[in-house]
């Protein structure tokens, strides 16, 4: 009886552990991520062309991938709409905001926008019934959310604030939350996150290649090409990891847990922007970082449970 119930016990302790590390290795890549972007408008890569041809790539990792283990996408009207909706709202809008709001606010600040979809996420998740009302995991999501406030809201104190992109890069995290809870929601019976993440990643590159037929758009790669290749080529490899473990994630923690991939990021990705791009230290950096990281560790002292309708533990 004693070995039975340790059995027990051990499935959900090494879920949190395989948890936490899926939460830690995504955040440290999409950190990175934003930092590149960076970079990429510093060689006069277009936010588009960078993102297009970026997505492109990581798409043939993963789909390469998934050939070897025989999990290519299942094509059907369920897994398109799934595919589409999730590129839309987790990938090809969000991002695009993002990579465009670099040039404008800085990456450093950009990865610090990303740590705020983890109250929507969650609210909405309560209102789902995805989760049971918890103290501990409302306080951490709380925590987080304090600290990325109180980095938005010196920055937009700024003198030399530019609001509309500051504004425009917080509709992001709005559409994250959005896709942290559909992908739960919608996940299809039956296909595993190996499969799904290449669907979606091709659905991101579909809708962005129908974006830059908008006039004025270009997905030309201008500058010096040996550095834009080499650019687009690390990003497709960080893309790749990201969405890969995105999924991961989503399947052993649940949308809540995966809505704090941004505020890992942040932590990763401010000091990259300080320290290596020479980016000014946001205003309240240490008290925002702070709540942040305080946010993470209530949340991760709880058990990590799917929420009861994540149709991925079928």
């Amino acid at each position: 009886m004693q070995q039975t119930q340790a059995s027990r016990n051990a499935i959900p302790q090494q879920s949190r552990f395989r948890a936490l590390f899926y939460l830690l290795t995504g955040g440290a890549l999409l950190g990175l991520s934003t930092n590149l972007a960076k970079l990429a408008g510093d060689v006069a890569l277009s936010p588009l062309a960078f993102l297009f041809w970026s997505l492109s790539g990581a798409a043939l990792i993963l789909l390469a991938l998934a050939a070897a283990r025989g999990r290519l996408p299942p094509v059907n009207a369920r897994t398109l709409e799934y595919y589409t909706v999730s590129a839309l709202v987790g990938v090809a809008g969000s991002n695009l905001l993002f990579f465009s709001a670099i040039a404008h606010i800085g990456a450093g600040f950009v990865a610090l926008v990303i740590t705020l979809p983890p109250l929507l996420t969650y609210l909405g998740a309560l209102v789902l019934k995805m989760e049971r009302f918890q103290v501990m995991r409302a306080v951490g999501v709380a925590s987080a959310l304090a600290g990325a406030i109180t980095l938005a809201a010196h920055k937009m104190a700024a003198p030399d604030a530019d609001v509309r992109w500051i504004l425009l890069a917080l509709l992001g995290p709005v559409l994250l939350a959005i896709g942290n809870l559909y992908r739960t929601l919608r996940w299809p019976e039956g296909v595993s996150g190996e499969a799904l993440a290449p669907g979606m990643l091709v659905a991101a590159v579909v809708l962005l290649l129908g974006v830059s037929l908008i006039p004025g758009l270009s997905l030309g790669l201008a500058g010096n090409q040996p550095v834009v290749i080499l650019l687009i080529a690390v990003q497709a490899v960080v893309f790749a990891g990201q969405f890969l473990l995105l999924f991961l994630l989503q399947k052993t923690g649940g949308p809540v847990l995966l809505s704090l991939l941004g505020s890992v990021g942040a932590l990763f990705g401010v000091p990259v922007a300080i320290f290596v791009q020479g980016e000014s230290a946001p205003e309240g950096l240490l008290l925002g970082a702070a709540f942040i990281a305080t946010g993470i560790a209530l949340l991760n002292m709880d058990k990590v449970k799917r929420p009861a309708r994540n149709r991925a533990s079928r």
